[in-house]
């Protein structure tokens, strides 16, 4: 068994690998990259580094050989119809290396029927699907990095969590998460051909819990409140998107529940002991 795991010097990639190391021996590793100066770490290892670049198509066969199980971790390019082309040259690639099984880091909860024409991840598993590999499909929740942009520190300092009127709810997960769960469908074998994993919360939270998780980091109260005039550009993003809807599939491959709200939001929240400084 020989498993490549692309990006593998990014923030999603190097936990999964960290993962993987605990559960398959080096030698089943394979760290892909597109900068092996900062591969040094893996070579420390004992792993095995290869030059993986979506955007030289012509060198990732030769990157691919002898590689039984490989995971796609989705490009981080700004401009989706890039990303579907780069997607498309690592599966074309994969198929023309022999590789026995490609995973796909996608998107939790897509919309059904007939695919939109600017949905990267819905187009990325189809040409996965046609390419006749077989395949095993992460669908991934929002990174709990969401709560970033709920301004929190700041909500402590004020007493209350001001967001625009709805109704939100979240099955955001942290990355380590995300992280453990793809290292355990690799390290069992890649999984079963044809499954997808929903891979979120088992329960959604809202902005009422996230305010509760708030007061018990800082010690102090801290109320959820909705304001008309709270606008940020996430908002029309995540009205887009089904942030909602929930899977056990993420506990099931953790054999643990999700990390709690409140530990989630931890790295987020910056302490009195900091402010202080």
């Amino acid at each position: 068994m020989k498993i490549l795991i692309t990006g593998a010097t990014g923030q999603l990639g190097s936990l999964i690998i960290e993962q993987l190391l605990q559960k398959r021996p080096a030698g089943q590793v394979i760290a892909g990259v597109r900068n092996l100066e900062r591969a040094k770490r893996y070579t420390d290892q004992g792993l095995e580094v290869r030059f993986v670049d979506y955007d030289q198509p012509e060198r990732l066969a030769a990157a691919f050989n002898g590689i039984t199980h490989l995971l796609l971790i989705s490009s981080s390019h700004k401009d989706d119809q890039v990303r579907l082309l780069q997607h498309k040259f690592v599966i074309q690639a994969a198929k023309q290396a022999g590789v026995q099984h490609l995973l796909y880091t996608s998107f939790a909860f897509p919309p059904q029927g007939r695919i939109p024409p600017n949905h990267v991840h819905l187009l990325s598993e189809q040409a996965i699907v046609e390419s006749g590999l077989a395949y095993t499909f992460l669908r991934n929740a929002l990174y709990m990095d969401v709560v970033a942009v709920f301004g929190l520190n700041e909500a402590i300092a004020a007493g209350e969590l001001i967001t625009p009127p709805g109704e939100w709810s979240f099955n955001a997960v942290t990355r380590q998460d995300l992280a453990c769960g793809a290292a355990a469908v690799l390290a069992s074998g890649g999984g079963q051909h044809k499954r997808i994993y929903e891979l979120t919360a088992s329960r959604p939270w809202n902005f009422t819990a996230l305010a509760e998780a708030l007061s018990e980091l800082a010690g102090k109260p801290v109320v959820h409140r909705t304001s008309a005039e709270c606008k940020h550009f996430i908002y029309d993003f995540l009205g887009r998107i089904d942030t909602a809807s929930t899977s056990a599939d993420l506990e099931y491959l953790l054999g643990r529940p999700v990390t709690g709200l409140k530990d989630s939001i931890r790295p987020f929240v910056q302490s009195v002991a900091e402010k202080e400084l």
